[in-house]
Formats: structure tokens, C-alpha cells, sequence
């Protein structure tokens, strides 16, 4: 696999992570770990950044990464503790936040019902 497509996939994993668990926006890693940062332990911020780093070097400069290991190692310990958070959480804030609006939705057709039934 070349640096390019290393880089690539392992920065797309980790921003399906920070999109689908923890409700990460933004248009890139860097963007999406920003939206979130306050949440997550600042080691993990800091590997996460390096991955993004690397990623935008890799893609717009020189195609190459220049330490490779320590970009896997960042992004492998990155992946695991943002699993590990994620499950620590349970369903994480999208599953929360659908518990959460289905509870409203319960109480308002309550209260419509009570009020049309009096």
C-alpha cells in the first residue's frame, strides 16, 4: 500500500469514528476533531491532529510519509481509544440523542392527546 492510500484510509477511518459515534462535523479530520476536541482526552487530540497532519502532507506536498511507523502507531492508538470511549459510552450521543427525541415526541403526543380529550 502506498503512503498516500495509508494515509487516506487510516484519516477516513478515523473520521467515520468522530462522524458516526461522536457526532464530529466538519470537512476534514482536522475540522472534525476540532468539533469534538472538548470531549476527548488531549493525548488523543494530539494523535489525531498528527494523522491529520500527515494525511495533508502526504496528499498535497510530497507523497511520502516521512516517519511511517510513528503515523501508524498514532493512528492505531488513536482508533483503539476512540473505540474504547465509544463503548465505554454505550450507544454514544447519536443513540442518546434518539432516545431523547423520541422521548419529546412521546410527551408532546401526550400532551395533545390529554388537551383534545378534555
Amino acid at each position: 500500500m502506498s503512503d498516500i492510500d495509508l494515509a487516506v484510509t487510516r484519516s477516513q477511518r478515523l473520521e467515520q469514528l468522530l462522524e458516526h459515534d461522536f457526532a464530529a462535523r466538519g470537512r476534514g479530520l482536522h475540522e472534525k476533531v476540532s468539533s469534538v476536541a472538548d470531549a476527548l482526552p488531549h493525548d488523543l487530540v494530539r494523535k489525531l491532529r498528527l494523522v491529520a497532519t500527515v494525511r495533508n502532507k502526504v496528499v498535497h506536498e510530497n507523497g511520502r510519509i516521512d516517519d511511517r511507523s510513528r503515523f501508524v502507531d498514532a493512528a492505531d492508538a488513536a482508533e483503539r481509544e476512540l473505540i474504547q470511549i465509544r463503548n465505554r459510552r454505550g450507544r454514544g450521543p447519536r443513540g442518546m440523542r434518539r432516545i431523547v427525541l423520541l422521548i419529546i415526541f412521546i410527551v408532546i403526543v401526550a400532551a395533545v392527546v390529554k388537551w383534545l380529550w378534555r
